[in-house]
């Protein structure tokens, strides 16, 4: 069967500012199983999150190619790149970015009002998933008035409201202490074992990283299966 994520000798280099080519992601091979769970751990500075932002078509490689459900990114224009994200793909960042100025239910009914849902539809789904992140009180109240844990709950929430087949993680739970972490971690991988959706997570949180199906280290620009070990940490 053919992988729901696929990344094929991807690389990605940048201009420093004497103009040199500094090089980041030099031949990143991946493939992600529907419904399967993969971590990516590394140094920091090693290109953990710039191979994220390619996986989830927030940014283009340099070379080699990505696809989604077999359709190759470098086939799609703007506004299909944009209804990919919208549609397919959910993104937890450390940060929640969270709209200061809107509820928590707007907030998450957000991503459905850019696909065209009309709003009481939206907000009957938007609660539905605030309701399974135990967020059913928090539903109006803004971002400022819930903690950190339940701001970064908000976030999951919006990330799944559009039932992606693909979750994108980048060091979700880093802004957490060991306890709001383990609860955040417990949530995401309740809520894509329910739904099905593969999940890629950016880590250096050890108890996260053995959660996942395997667990790669992304070391010189390439990853490496390093399912087996610990001493990666």
């Amino acid at each position: 069967m053919m992988p729901l994520l696929e990344a094929t000798g991807v690389r990605k280099s940048y201009r420093g500012g004497d103009n040199a080519v500094v090089p980041v992601l030099t031949d990143v091979s991946l493939a992600v199983e529907k419904g399967e769970a993969v971590a990516i751990v590394g140094a920091s500075g090693s290109g953990k999150s710039t191979l994220l932002h390619l996986l989830g078509a927030l940014d283009r490689p340099t070379g080699g190619a990505i696809a989604l459900g077999g359709v190759p990114y470098a086939s799609l224009d703007a506004t299909a790149r944009n209804r990919l994200r919208n549609q397919q793909v959910g993104f937890v960042f450390q940060f929640h970015h969270l709209l200061r100025e809107f509820t928590a239910l707007e907030n998450v009914a957000m991503p459905l009002l850019i696909a065209g849902w009309d709003e009481a539809g939206a907000h009957a789904r938007a609660a539905e998933l605030l309701s399974a992140v135990d967020l059913a009180e928090r539903m109006t109240h803004r971002p400022t008035e819930m903690s950190g844990g339940e701001q970064q709950r908000c976030a999951v929430a919006r990330a799944m409201v559009n039932s992606p087949s693909l979750l994108l993680a980048d060091e979700p739970s880093g802004n957490l202490d060991n306890f709001h972490s383990g609860q955040l971690h417990d949530l995401l991988f309740a809520l894509v074992r329910e739904h099905g959706t593969a999940l890629v997570v950016v880590t250096h949180n050890q108890p996260l990283a053995e959660r996942a199906d395997r667990v790669l280290l992304l070391r010189n620009g390439t990853l490496h299966d390093v399912s087996a070990q610990r001493e990666v940490f």
